[in-house]
């Protein structure tokens, strides 16, 4: 009994002694490698108190509303031509022709419960027949009421006994760069069919001629959707869709939409004048970038140059000088070239815009009055321009335009014709011609298929027609 008392006694006392030095020793050391540790972490780290889930759910897109807005306001476009088709042996022998029908198909939008359909002018150019499908499946025979190939826009008008659903147009001006937006067309012959996708970017101009402005988006747009629809999340028309870019015919990653404020704007004019009323600042030069900002001795990147300012214009009329740097038109950012000329698309002739320029570091803001074109291209000729009294009278004309500027490549034809730079052209298929803007309607309504004939006061004063095939 004592001996068991006393081993106990011992195996207490010895766990006593090892909890002890545990806590002298091991307990303690953890505290101060913990401690030291510790030091090597800031004092406090940066942290967003949003709700990550909660965050996605507020800005996630719905497109079912803007979809349900569009679809039946969107039409399915079939352009019929009569074309050539390949001559046989018998069309050889017997002297002829042999012609056949050839289908096109695009999209277009319904702008007004009247019938009223804008496309794109590539859609139904050189159609014998156009006929519209709506997205009950009923379809009626188009009428064409006018087009503009410069931006590729045309309008077309269906006559129904009910008012048709239809699209309001939206703000282009407002849309951004990352914007949720909808393409809303009939690819492939496919009806009805939207994509989504966003605003890449805008002012964009393909052809390096600087005469495009485009809104670049990348929803899927195919053959089929030009003259369909860009849309807004809200369902507002922003843009139509009228090209792609692409090595095989089909959408690979962009597609292009000509801005809404310049279709509408196209489509007024078609309404109003039956052609496009187009106002000018008056201006020659370039966009600002840093191989020209060096040649040009300034550190100002962005922006138009005005390297010439155009007679009886109204940036010469506001007093803008060779030398002044264009930043803003009416407090629109002017970063490049297609900026400058989309904006001015939207505006028609006696329309006032504020011009923020910088001249010699200074800032200056000038209202400048738009104007007509005082020039058109008049092809195999070049430049012509409105002629004042005494340059007819010098001529012996009552009517002509002045042609100011040869084509490089008709020159020499014409000079040695004796016709030269300030000569009187009087008439073209057989109208008289007392403006620039009769030139322009002689050439878009001449029946293509006939030779263009062209009549001219030369250097002798004699009146001289010209066939041109």
């Amino acid at each position: 009994m004592k001996k068991i008392i006393t081993l106990v006694c011992v195996s207490a006392l010895g766990g006593l002694l090892t909890l002890g030095g545990y806590k002298l020793f091991i307990e303690e050391n953890n505290e101060q490698l913990a401690v030291e540790q510790s030091s090597d972490f800031p004092i406090y780290i940066p942290t967003s108190n949003s709700n990550t889930i909660n965050s996605t759910s507020v800005i996630a897109p719905n497109f079912v509303e803007a979809a349900e807005k569009s679809i039946d306001a969107v039409v399915h476009v079939k352009n019929t031509s009569i074309v050539n088709s390949p001559m046989s042996m018998q069309d050889l022998f017997y002297g002829r022709s042999s012609q056949r029908a050839q289908v096109g198909t695009g999209s277009g939008v319904i702008i007004s419960p009247t019938g009223y359909i804008v496309t794109n002018n590539h859609v139904i150019s050189d159609a014998n027949e156009i006929s519209i499908t709506l997205n009950n499946n009923k379809s009626y025979m188009a009428e064409l009421i006018g087009a503009d190939e410069s931006t590729d826009i045309a309008l077309l008008k269906i006559e129904t006994e009910e008012d048709l659903p239809f699209m309001a147009f939206g703000d282009s001006d407002n849309a951004k760069i990352g914007e949720w937006v909808l393409a809303v067309g009939n690819p492939f012959n496919l009806n009805s069919t939207v994509t989504a996708g966003i605003i890449s970017a805008k002012s964009r101009d393909l052809t390096g001629q600087n005469n495009q402005s485009f809104i670049q988006t990348d929803a899927a747009v195919n053959p089929g959707n030009s003259g369909g629809a860009l849309v807004s999340t809200n369902g507002d028309l922003i843009g139509i869709n009228t090209a792609i870019s692409s090595r095989t015919g089909s959408y690979i990653g962009y597609s292009f939409a000509v801005p809404s404020n310049i279709a509408r704007k196209i489509v007024n004019d078609i309404m109003e004048y039956g052609n496009v009323q187009n106002g000018i600042l008056g201006v020659v030069g370039g966009a600002l970038n840093s191989k020209t900002a060096d040649e040009l001795g300034t550190d100002i990147t962005e922006g138009f140059y005005v390297s010439e300012v155009q007679e009886d214009t109204g940036a010469e009329k506001a007093g803008i000088q060779s030398g002044d740097i264009i930043r803003k038109i009416d407090g629109l950012e002017i970063n490049k070239f297609s900026d400058l000329t989309g904006y001015l698309k939207t505006k028609s002739p006696d329309d006032v815009v504020n011009v923020t320029l910088l001249r010699d570091g200074d800032e200056e803001i000038l209202p400048v009055t738009l104007l007509k074109p005082s020039t058109y291209v008049v092809e195999t000729i070049g430049f012509v321009k409105n002629a004042s009294k005494k340059e007819l009278n010098k001529f012996n004309a009552e009517y002509g335009v002045k042609i100011s500027k040869f084509d490089k490549n008709y020159k020499p034809y014409w000079n040695k014709n004796g016709v030269e730079e300030g000569s009187i052209l009087t008439r073209i298929n057989g109208k008289k011609l007392y403006s620039i803007d009769d030139a322009q309607n002689a050439l878009k309504t001449r029946n293509l298929n006939e030779p263009l004939q062209i009549e001219v006061i030369n250097k002798e004063g004699e009146k001289v027609v010209y066939n041109f095939r």
